[in-house]
């Protein structure tokens, strides 16, 4: 279940916000897709004790190494989000304003995590 969202409007990019989401988190890892292959990202991570399982980007000049077996669990984001938007007001976002649709987010993911609980 998703520890921190962020909303923003429609056509920004989810990395810029990748440093707020993981700033203060304890992690062992930060698997990610390879739209979050930033150096400040990496950078970030690793300062924060992170091993990062970021699959590089093709135009990289040095391709950096990754758990392929780890990265396979990626998944698993991909699914809460999955769930998430199974709601239709959530996968459109009826909610006129951030309080609405983070009360929304925030409620369906309470109902997700007891049925998993």
């Amino acid at each position: 279940m998703p520890i921190r969202v962020i909303v923003t409007h429609g056509a920004a990019a989810d990395c810029t916000q990748a440093a707020q989401l993981i700033e203060g988190i304890s992690a062992e890892h930060l698997l990610a897709d390879k739209g979050y292959d930033s150096d400040a990202i990496v950078e970030q991570a690793i300062a924060q004790g992170m091993s990062v399982v970021i699959p590089p980007r093709k135009n990289r000049k040095e391709q950096r190494s990754y758990d392929k077996h780890l990265y396979r669990h990626r998944h698993l984001v991909e699914n809460a989000f999955l769930h998430l938007k199974r709601w239709r007001s959530i996968a459109t976002r009826y909610a006129k304003n951030v309080a609405s649709f983070l009360a929304a987010v925030r409620i369906r993911c309470l109902a997700l995590w007891l049925t998993i609980s």
